[in-house]
C-alpha cells in the first residue's frame, strides 16, 4: 500500500501542496481529481522521489521513500511504473527500444526482454509496432506505448499522470479500458486526472485535491452523491 502523509511542497512563494494525506490500497485504482495546476502531478513525483517534499512523507509497503538510499530508490522505482502525461518516449528510439530501456537496466537477458516487449505490447493492443518510431504513432498510440513500458517492468503499482489528456473520446475510452485491464492483472493504480468521465470509469476510489489538500475521498457512489459544493461543482462541470 502507498500512504501519503502530510505532504507539503512549495515552489518559491507558491505553495502547491498543503499537507496532503491519502491512502492508496492494494488491488484497486485510486483516482485523484482536481483543477489544472493544483499539484496532482507534483504529488505523483514525490511518491517516486522525482521531487523532494518540504514536509511530510510517502510510505510504500512500509518503507519511507524520503529516507531511502539511492539503491533503495532504484529498487522502489522498479516496483512502480510511471506513465507520463506526454508519454515521454525517446524519438530516436523504436517502440521496442523505448520499452527495453528499463529492462536492460535491470540486467535481464535478451530473450526475456524480447518476451516482455511482446507481452506488454499485446496488453495495450499494439502488437507489430516494435520497429516503429514515436513520430509514426498517433498521440493515443504513444500513450499506450507508455503504458506498455510500465507494464513490461511487471510493477506492483502504476502511476498515471493525466492519461487521457489531449485524446479524442474514442481513444480516451481505450485508455480507460487499459487502466481497468492492468488493475485486473493485479496492478494497483494511482491516476491523476481532471477528466470526470475517465475518473468514474476507471476509479474504485476517488479523491479530490483542492487548495493543496484532499477535500473528499470515497467510492464512486459516494463522490457522485456528495453534498460538498466544491466537489459537486467540479464533477458536474459547472462554472
Amino acid at each position: 500500500m502507498i500512504t501519503i502523509d502530510g505532504l507539503t511542497k512549495a515552489f518559491g512563494a507558491k505553495r502547491v501542496l498543503e499537507g496532503v494525506s491519502l491512502e492508496v490500497p492494494d488491488g484497486r485504482n485510486t483516482v485523484v481529481i482536481g483543477y489544472s495546476g493544483v499539484g496532482k502531478s507534483v504529488m505523483l513525483k514525490c511518491i517516486v522521489a522525482l521531487l523532494e517534499p518540504d514536509a511530510g512523507q510517502v510510505v510504500v509497503d512500509g518503507a519511507v521513500v524520503q529516507a531511502m538510499s539511492r539503491g533503495e530508490l532504484a529498487e522502489l522505482r522498479g516496483r512502480i511504473g510511471y506513465v507520463f502525461q506526454f508519454a515521454a518516449l525517446f524519438d530516436s528510439m523504436t517502440v521496442a527500444e523505448n520499452i527495453a530501456l528499463g529492462l536492460v537496466k535491470r540486467g535481464l537477458d535478451r530473450d526475456t526482454i524480447a518476451q516482455r516487449i511482446e507481452e506488454s505490447l499485446a496488453v495495450v493492443e499494439l502488437s507489430g509496432t516494435e520497429d516503429k518510431y514515436p513520430a509514426e504513432l498517433s498521440g493515443g498510440m504513444r500513450k499506450r506505448v507508455g503504458i506498455a513500458r510500465a507494464v513490461a517492468l511487471k510493477p506492483h503499482y502504476i502511476l498515471y499522470d493525466e492519461p487521457t489528456s489531449g485524446l479524442d473520446p474514442v481513444t480516451s475510452a481505450v485508455m480507460d479500458q487499459l487502466m481497468v485491464r492492468t488493475r485486473d492483472l493485479g496492478v494497483t493504480g494511482l491516476v491523476v486526472t481532471h477528466d470526470m468521465r475517465s475518473a468514474f470509469c476507471v476509479g474504485d476510489r476517488i479523491a479530490m485535491l483542492h487548495e493543496g489538500r484532499i477535500r473528499q475521498v470515497g467510492t464512486k457512489a459516494e463522490i457522485q452523491a456528495t453534498e460538498d459544493p466544491v466537489v459537486r461543482q467540479f464533477i458536474e462541470g459547472r462554472p
